[in-house]
């Protein structure tokens, strides 16, 4: 099975680029190298599971859907 590739757009914030992180191999969010601005985490507890997570994240991230620590966030 081939892995398909998951596109990001520019942070919505500040325009830098956006990353896939994983934390402890349970759970994955996108994040802007720039200004820290991520997206929540989704959970996963398989690796089918872990592509499906990517692409949720991947799509909030894509649709502007952030948390941002500017003020008045």
């Amino acid at each position: 099975m081939e892995d398909e590739l998951i596109m990001l757009e520019e942070c919505p914030i500040c325009r830098g680029a956006g990353m896939l992180f994983h934390e402890g191999g349970w759970s994955v969010q996108v994040e802007c190298t720039d200004c820290s601005a991520h997206t929540i985490y989704v959970e996963y507890n398989n690796e089918e599971e872990k592509k499906e997570a990517e692409k949720a994240v991947a799509h909030l991230w894509n649709i502007g859907k952030v948390v941002s620590s500017e003020r008045g966030e």
